[in-house]
């Protein structure tokens, strides 16, 4: 008997039990459905992640030292930045107001205690080179100058989402806001930067460090943001300045220099770590669904009992038998991989848009595997009916009722 006799039994022995061959691949469609959505969740976290390190910027360094002399330690942190002008291309302090913010443009309030997260205010202060180093570029108006900073101007550059919402469509520039009750002239605007609202970036609401002073009733800050000019510069600058803060803060205080890479990678390795986990859950499903094939595969054998020894009496070989079966399972699970996949397909694209609000699909990858993976299944499982199938007498097969 050739292959395409052998495709042809199989078909017709599938099609002969419908409801039978239906619900033995309903176990292989769940778990590779399963396997496809699980490790495709996976990946689209990875993607989320990336784009809010992305979003960060590349080549930049946080830092951030304390001590009992916080003023000095942070001016004399901000005046060596500024000597690492071969590595650095910029450097600022980074202030966030972390007390209530109270946002207000005409009958428009904005109030971080009593709005939700996605419109909560923020306020960050910092010089004329927070956008370099931020990685914001203008959309419309200016950036903070020297000379803002210098002069305690009270002025700001209004994130995305915070023009959209103070402002609908209406052009802000030299337009006032209030701050906790204290007025600031609008002069620019940033282009969107976070579009899925991650990180709250395009939330943000620039203003002049030197306005710390009013807003947080301080005159002293101890995070930095400097960006590098390349990756070689990146680490370089953080070798010296780890050497650096070592030798100002000493005993009694603390430092840290960090590059978001940093925490990207430690993010990778935990991603890679829960799609381990996830695709593990999701063979466990896969191997129930085999156990099922192996099962009604022994059926079939029993089923086809006084067939196997028609055929060996007549002189057919044990591969032959073996193939026949074997092709058997293989179809049943290739036919259930296919509509694993396309289920797979679609709940990939339901979780994707309910969890990250992302057009998710599987990669080529994940779904070529996937076939593999249920093909390899009929072989797995069916291998041990289709030898037990061989192996019987043809005395002993005809014999059967």
């Amino acid at each position: 008997m050739n292959l395409s006799q052998a495709f042809k039994i199989a078909a017709k022995s599938i099609a002969a039990k419908k409801g039978r061959s239906a619900l033995t691949m309903l176990g292989v469609i769940i778990g590779l459905a399963a396997v496809i959505i699980l490790v495709s969740y996976a990946q689209g976290q990875n993607e989320q992640m990336r784009a809010y390190y992305e979003s960060l910027g590349t080549n930049v360094i946080n830092i951030e030292a304390s001590g009992p002399n916080s003023k000095s330690i942070s001016d004399a942190l901000y005046d060596y930045c500024l000597e690492l002008d071969d590595l650095v291309l910029g450097v600022t302090p980074q202030i966030q107001m972390y007390n209530q913010t109270v946002v207000k443009y005409g009958a428009k309030t904005l109030d971080s205690y009593q709005s939700n997260w996605e419109e909560s205010p923020q306020v960050v202060m910092g010089n004329q080179q927070y956008s370099l180093c931020n990685n914001y570029t203008i959309a419309k108006g200016r950036d903070l100058a020297y000379l803002d900073v210098e002069n305690y101007s009270q002025v700001c550059v209004l994130g995305h989402k915070m023009a959209e919402m103070l402002f609908n469509y209406a052009d802000p520039i030299g337009k006032t806001i209030t701050i906790n009750g204290y007025p600031f002239e609008v002069v620019g605007v940033f282009a969107q930067q976070d579009p899925q609202n991650m990180t709250g970036k395009d939330r943000n609401i620039l203003v002049p460090y030197t306005m710390t002073r009013v807003l947080n009733s301080s005159n002293s800050w101890s995070a930095f943001v400097a960006k590098a000019k390349d990756g070689p510069s990146t680490n370089r600058a953080i070798t010296l300045l780890d050497g650096f803060l070592k030798g100002l803060v000493g005993e009694s205080g603390y430092y840290y220099v960090q590059t978001p890479n940093q925490w990207q990678e430690q993010g990778d390795e935990q991603i890679k770590m829960q799609q381990r986990f996830l695709g593990g859950i999701a063979a466990i499903s896969l191997a129930v669904g085999g156990i099922g094939i192996m099962n009604i595969m022994l059926v079939t054998v029993t089923e086809r009992t006084r067939e196997i020894g028609i055929r060996k009496a007549i002189g057919a070989e044990r591969r032959s038998i073996i193939a026949q079966f074997l092709i058997e399972a293989c179809m049943i699970c290739g036919i259930g991989g296919l509509f694993g996949i396309a289920v797979g397909y679609i709940g990939t694209l339901i979780v994707g848009k309910a969890s990250f609000n992302l057009i998710l699909f599987p990669s080529p990858g994940i779904t070529a595997g996937a076939f593999l993976i249920s093909v390899a299944l009929g072989i797995g499982f069916g291998l041990y009916p289709a030898i037990k199938a061989s192996g019987l007498q043809p005395v002993v097969a005809l014999r059967a009722e």
